[in-house]
């Protein structure tokens, strides 16, 4: 098993190589680890995709749609930072292999029911929730287990590499999602799934890291919590930086979870129709996270937060009163690759000031707004106003308050400029 020292190599910096993939080549943890990811993601963005189509079909309603989503999400919301307060306690390696175990059952579950003609809207919207509560535990030992697979020094890297990964699955999957869907039926997207998840676990359990030691806690989760949310609050910079973090979620995310309605009634699109919108977001956000991942240093990060940030609402505000499908694909390209920079840069940002010790929390509530808030107040908020105003009025009224609110944070208020 290797020391800590083995585990560190210096820094390539960004004045020797512009290749994205090198924290990938130099950390054999990291490599291990992103394969399975990458693969697994795959499956779950198969099961994105079905989800929200079968919702459709059981329901025929825009709000059901964005309730499905809000119910995986309610456990991140509510669970997120004591399950953070545990994770800075624990080993975080054996945290995420028993969460992927847990994530495969579910999948293999919600397979098996829609297999057997069992499911209905309400096994759905259980199943989607025990996704969301092992997920509130997953999301903050996940993400601060990067630090213990490449070292500090790289990793911001990873961290964007990593989105790579994940908008390289949502490229493949939902093409994959649909070819399934049209030629065996929406349970086979479930199965593929639960599939993925052995290979992740496979990874997890290649990794080698050093022997973790439980350190003593001189206080509660309860007062751990606490204490996270003290420091966000008394340290401005992060403040202003998760407070940005939280009005893109709720207002320029939900857009995905509204995407089967956009499918459907903006461009009347099919099933394959709706994986090909969503893999154009994939391979605009996998573009955003190489050409990140790339750059390294030579760009200041908070400029290119700013560009994406201001971005991103204007793609959102075209493609609202988009009524073409060919250039929907277009735009959502933009739109992928804007919203991945604004996340990997943010994300970076924070991991780069947050202390050691309160890694777990502050992931946990970085997860609680990207994943939790996102979808419990924004995919339902979006959701309902889709149903009532339609779809393209609720993402363009979710785009404005996001171009008012960026112009507002970043030039007029000094603190995200610090970071």
């Amino acid at each position: 098993m290797p020391t800590p020292s083995a585990l560190y190599i210096a820094p390539v910096t960004s004045a020797t190589s512009i290749n994205p993939f090198r924290v990938f080549l130099r950390h054999r943890n990291f490599r291990l680890f992103l394969i399975g990811q990458t693969l697994s993601l795959i499956g779950t963005w198969m099961q994105v995709m079905a989800l929200g189509w079968l919702a459709l079909d059981l329901t025929n309603s825009a709000f059901m749609v964005g309730l499905v989503a809000t119910a995986s999400s309610i456990p991140i919301l509510v669970f997120s930072m004591p399950a953070g307060a545990i994770v800075d306690r624990s080993d975080k390696l054996k945290v995420v292999k028993i969460a992927q175990g847990a994530f495969l059952a579910d999948a293999t579950l919600l397979w098996w029911l829609t297999y057997s003609g069992h499911i209905t809207i309400a096994a759905l919207l259980t199943l989607a929730f025990l996704s969301g509560l092992i997920s509130s535990i997953e999301i903050p030992a996940r993400q601060s287990l990067f630090i213990d697979l490449v070292g500090r020094d790289d990793l911001p890297d990873a961290i964007a590499l990593n989105s790579s990964g994940f908008n390289l699955a949502r490229v493949v999957g939902p093409g994959l999602a649909a070819a399934t869907i049209a030629k065996f039926g929406i349970a086979w997207c479930f199965f593929l799934n639960a599939a993925s998840f052995v290979t992740v676990l496979v990874g997890l359990f290649m990794i080698h890291l050093p022997t973790w030691v439980a350190q003593h806690v001189g206080h509660s989760p309860w007062e751990g919590v606490m204490q996270a949310f003290r420091y966000v609050r008394d340290t401005p910079n992060v403040r202003a930086l998760m407070t940005m973090v939280t009005v893109y979620s709720i207002l320029g995310v939900p857009v995905l979870a509204l995407m089967p309605v956009v499918a459907r009634d903006m461009f009347g699109l099919g099933a394959a129709g709706y994986g090909l919108l969503m893999s154009c977001v994939g391979v605009g956000g996998l573009a955003g996270a190489l050409a990140l991942a790339g750059v390294g240093y030579r760009f200041s990060r908070i400029k290119l937060l700013i560009g994406a940030s201001i971005a991103w609402p204007l793609l959102l505000i075209a493609f609202s009163f988009c009524h073409s499908s060919r250039v929907a694909y277009v735009l959502l390209l933009g739109i992928g690759c804007t919203m991945i920079l604004n996340g990997a840069i943010s994300n970076g940002l924070l991991q780069g000031v947050v202390p050691d010790l309160l890694r777990g929390r502050m992931m946990a509530a970085y997860g609680l707004v990207v994943v939790g808030l996102s979808q419990v107040v924004g995919a339902f908020v979006a959701g309902s106003f889709a149903h009532v105003a339609g779809v393209a009025a609720s993402i363009a009224g979710g785009a404005v308050l996001m171009l008012s609110y960026g112009i507002w944070a970043f030039f007029q208020r000094p603190e995200l400029r610090t970071l």
